[in-house]
């Protein structure tokens, strides 16, 4: 079982998307961690790009904080564990996600957490550093909205960090450590930062404040949101019919031929799509890591009877001359 992500490409280049989506398939493809969504298939049609990835069927953690769920201390430990592990993960990849927050954050049904939604992540390799303004404003960090005022140095793997301490903090409290919505001006909040105090509940252990206080730094800005692209007036279960009127309409000549920078914007879609299969991919590897194994047996094997060969030689000798002295 699976969940499957589609997206209309004319919808996405209209709103210019497609390099987000791309980005999003590029990045996860080359990643495979359990606490991360694993992309599993990537395909298209003419009308759709899909992305079909791991089911979690515990819902994300914002859905559980409008329930109003009291997240135990525990709970919370065991997440930022398992999160602190996706996210080293990444840093080893060179991603920054840019988007941690309960949205992005699902629940299996062992209650184990996944990050999803790549949308906006972002490579960087060495010591670059990333400086556009993605993410989502009360879980950005401060340098990113320093980048966007004045024009600073840029941001690395920390404002991952920072999210998700805010992200762990809403957990416990049920609330965030500062009153930032996405109109809330970016020199307010950046005055925020230095003047405004982090209140901590006294029934928290010290080692749950002291990790908390060292998420120094936040992530933001809802630009791409992709689910909002599966629309409801263009369901799957009538996609054969739509397809086909389409292709029958193609043929007439009273069509109407789609505008000529669309049609050729669809297709470069069409062509520059990443089409991917985990389980051919893991066939290949498991093939590739049999015939390397088998080469290196009988490689083994050979080198060890060359060695015998030597030894043998050597041992001939030595004997040849101890025997004629």
């Amino acid at each position: 079982m699976y969940a499957m992500k589609y997206m209309n490409k004319q919808k996405c280049i209209e709103r210019d998307e497609v390099r987000n989506v791309f980005r999003e398939l590029q990045i996860m493809r080359g990643l495979d961690h359990p606490f991360l969504v694993n992309l599993w298939y990537s395909f298209q049609d003419e009308e759709d790009m899909f992305m079909v990835v791991d089911l979690l069927l515990g819902g994300d953690l914002r859905y559980h904080l409008q329930q109003n769920v009291h997240f135990t201390e525990g709970a919370v430990k065991l997440y930022i564990c398992e999160l602190a592990l996706a996210l080293e993960y990444l840093q080893r990849f060179h991603i920054i996600h840019r988007d941690i927050k309960p949205d992005n954050i699902l629940l299996d049904e062992h209650g184990h957490v996944h990050i999803t939604d790549f949308n906006i992540a972002t490579i960087v390799k060495g010591a670059e550093k990333a400086s556009s303004m993605a993410g989502t404003k009360p879980y950005m960090a401060p340098e990113v909205f320093q980048v966007y005022v004045e024009g600073g140095p840029g941001y690395s793997y920390p404002v991952d960090w920072w999210s998700l301490g805010i992200t762990a903090y809403e957990l416990l409290r049920g609330w965030r450590p500062y009153e930032i919505h996405s109109a809330t001006p970016i020199d307010e909040i950046l005055n925020m930062f230095k003047v405004e105090r982090v209140h901590y509940s006294s029934t928290w252990c010290r080692g749950m404040v002291a990790l908390l206080k060292k998420k120094g730094r936040l992530n933001c800005d809802p630009t791409f949101e992709l689910e909002e692209m599966i629309l409801e007036s263009r369901p799957l279960h009538k996609k054969k019919k739509r397809l086909a009127k389409n292709r029958s309409k193609d043929g007439t000549k009273d069509s109407c031929p789609l505008n000529g920078h669309l049609q050729q914007c669809l297709e470069t879609v069409r062509k520059e799509f990443i089409i991917f299969n985990r389980e051919k991919l893991r066939r290949q590897q498991g093939q590739t890591s049999q015939l390397l194994d088998t080469e290196g047996r009988a490689g083994s094997q050979t080198q060890g009877k060359l060695q015998d060969g030597c030894n043998n030689n050597i041992l001939g000798h030595a004997c040849s001359r101890g025997c004629s002295s």
